[in-house]
């Protein structure tokens, strides 16, 4: 079980427990999954670029990543229903603890002037959306290596109920959000 897991089930929960007031520990709101997703735009003139993508997705991640095809047809942007356009990750259980303990430990302090993240990107039912304008801040992704810089979403999945529950247990895996 990985570190930031046991720290979840031991210490976290008694936290949130003090701070919500719950009743069952059934009630905790815990993360649910992590998805990454990339939208790749200039895949529908070389296919090369996505190829590119998914694999520096895969190398971040550590599990295979799926392309996703439009849906609709977008006349002023050449777009056909059915190209392939990015591609996403979505992860569960351990490799998403791992996932997130290396993105807020080793990757948003990679960041050039990083002062925190948005405290107010949250959905409405309790999940976090953060945006992240290049791959290279995660340590897997050698500078060199890499034919173009490209952003990626990261999308946090929790049980919450509502977005002050997320926010703090987003805060208990040590999220850096801004004040």
């Amino acid at each position: 079980m990985s570190r930031l897991k046991e720290q979840y089930q031991n210490e976290m929960v008694d936290a949130l427990i003090k701070k919500f007031g719950y009743k069952n520990i059934m009630e905790v709101p815990k993360l649910d999954k992590v998805v990454i997703n990339m939208g790749v735009g200039e895949a529908k003139d070389n296919a090369k670029l996505l190829d590119s993508a998914i694999a520096d997705l895969e190398k971040i991640t550590g599990q295979k990543a799926v392309v996703c095809k439009a849906k609709k047809s977008v006349a002023n942007f050449k777009l056909r229903e059915g190209m392939a356009i990015g591609c996403k990750v979505t992860l569960r259980g351990e490799k998403m603890y791992e996932f997130v303990d290396r993105l807020i430990n080793l990757a948003l302090p990679r960041v050039r002037d990083f002062r925190g993240v948005n405290p107010n990107a949250f959905d409405g039912r309790g999940n976090y959306a953060l945006g992240i304008k290049e791959q290279l801040i995660f340590p897997e992704i050698e500078y060199d290596k890499i034919d173009k810089v490209r952003g990626m979403d990261v999308i946090f999945v929790t049980t919450a109920k509502t977005d002050e529950e997320a926010r703090e247990l987003l805060k208990q895996f040590n999220m850096p959000f801004t004040k």
